[in-house]
């Protein structure tokens, strides 16, 4: 029978808000499992204890940025408007139905003037994942490292050109002393000590965000970006590490550093290592050495002329360290040049005749150099893992792990695009994404990990009474009697 509804939205109940909030609610198991009061601890120092208006509390204040970030709300103007009608929002920070939602501006302001010259955002994203490790949710023993590009907010045709210091790698000291015990090795007299005069380059600067940087590499698009370099642990892919740079900086320099931060701040005993082929260099390679780490790394295929031999094709001689190109010419050592790389070179008055000349070079004085670096061998030594069954069982999870977290951020919580402008504040943003990924990994496991428990208590109990314990009589034993003459 058709019937008219009856309008109840005027009508007064009374309910609990904790009932209004479904059992299986993803920030019910947040809640249960996270405990963000460390928050106030830390944030203690920057507010004053006993002067002033009184403040919003930052283990709330916080809590609202992470639900921006875990369920992708970009704005946070739509932020406190989704608070505002949303009940479990609501629950989850501690608000009444009645009670009014903070302003926007709040966040902003206190981002600006009281967390803008501190690493509250850094402490955070670690104290989340040392709540991981005491779940044992993080072992440590292979990592998986990669970057992506998050699109600066600013305009790709607003920009100026200027010339700018090109980025330095951090590993230049122990480049130079092992320059100068290879010349020293080879009978020639160490490099004179020179200024490092910073390499310079011509480059875009953008007007709108000058600390971005303009990307240009092959697939990807063309404009002011910045990079998040992400570490991830292969166990639950807890994420351990979030570094941002511009988009200039190339994947490797900041690498070595970061791997640092992390065995010294967690603690973490690092076995193995997959990379993607853009960390493939000398310095990386030899530094995994040094640490006793197993890397793997992926192979990126060299640009070649065609018509040309390729650098393999010049086999080398560790035993004469000499060079032999297709023809059978020797290419003898020559020198080690500033940049770590030991020239060898062919004898021009064999090469002007020899029928292979066309496919080897066209210098105007018929000399073909081969360079090779100091630290080759480490290379050669790291690219053979990636061609044995561990080294490919290491790789193909990279995908499946770093890859993934990735393709999550960008399409569940908002890491497509810089939400702000200025690498402090897209830093901010790196941070408190991997901190919601991470929180969310670790809710979802702590529920699985009770419903098993809970699984294994029922199927035990099943099993008892389905066929439960007989209980069997076994005569007692007397004991001999002794004998009495």
């Amino acid at each position: 029978m058709l019937r008219k509804d009856v309008v109840k939205a005027t009508e007064l109940e009374f309910v609990s808000i904790d009932a209004l909030v479904p059992s299986d609610h993803l920030l019910r198991k947040v809640d249960k499992t996270i405990d963000f009061t460390f928050i106030r601890e830390k944030v203690a120092c920057l507010y004053c204890a006993d002067n002033g208006r009184p403040a919003l509390d930052p283990v709330v204040l916080f809590k609202m940025l992470l639900l921006g970030y875990l369920f992708g709300i970009r704005s946070e103007r739509q932020l406190m408007r989704e608070i505002e009608v949303n009940v479990a929002y609501r629950w989850f920070l501690g608000l009444t139905l009645t009670e009014k939602v903070p302003d926007a501006s709040t966040l902003s302001q206190n981002r600006r003037r009281r967390f803008r010259e501190s690493d509250i955002y850094q402490e955070i994203f670690d104290e989340i994942v040392l709540q991981a490790i005491k779940r044992r949710l993080v072992d440590g023993k292979t990592l998986y490292t990669d970057s992506t590009h998050l699109k600066a907010n600013a305009n790709k045709h607003k920009f100026r050109k200027e010339v700018v210091e090109k980025s330095t790698r951090d590993y230049l000291d122990k480049l130079e002393q092992a320059i100068d015990e290879d010349r020293l090795e080879h009978g020639k007299s160490p490099l004179k000590p020179e200024a490092r005069a910073p390499v310079m380059k011509e480059t875009k600067i953008s007007t709108t965000d000058p600390e971005s940087g303009y990307m240009v590499r092959d697939g990807k698009p063309k404009g002011f970006f910045y990079l998040d370099h992400r570490t991830v642990d292969g166990l639950h892919n807890i994420i351990t590490d979030s570094f941002v740079t511009p988009a200039s900086v190339h994947d490797s320099i900041p690498y070595l550093a970061r791997l640092d931060r992390q065995r010294d701040r967690f603690g973490l005993d690092v076995k193995e290592v997959g990379l993607d082929a853009g960390y493939y260099t000398p310095a990386i390679c030899k530094g995994l050495e040094e640490r006793q780490i197993y890397g793997v790394i992926g192979y990126h295929r060299p640009t070649h002329r065609q018509e040309y031999f390729r650098k393999h094709d010049y086999k080398y001689d560790k035993q004469h360290d000499h060079y032999l190109c297709p023809a059978g010419q020797v290419l003898s050592y020559t020198t080690t040049n500033r940049n770590g790389y030991r020239e060898y070179k062919s004898n021009p008055d064999l090469c002007q005749h020899c029928p292979l000349l066309r496919q080897c070079t066209q210098s105007a004085n018929h000399v073909k150099v081969i360079t090779r670096h100091v630290w080759e061998r480490s290379k050669e030594r790291i690219d053979k893992h990636r061609l044995m069954q561990r080294g490919k069982a290491i790789y193909t999870r990279r995908k499946e792990i770093v890859e993934r977290s990735f393709a999550d951020a960008k399409q569940l919580h908002g890491h497509r695009y810089a939400k702000m402008r200025g690498l402090a504040r897209v830093f901010e943003q790196g941070l408190l994404c991997a901190a919601a990924q991470n929180i969310k990994i670790i809710a979802r496991h702590a529920g699985k990990t009770l419903q098993n428990r809970f699984n294994l208590m029922l199927q035990t109990l099943f099993f008892f009474f389905q066929s439960p314990p007989r209980l069997v009589l076994v005569p007692a034993r007397t004991r001999p009697t002794r004998y009495h003459p």
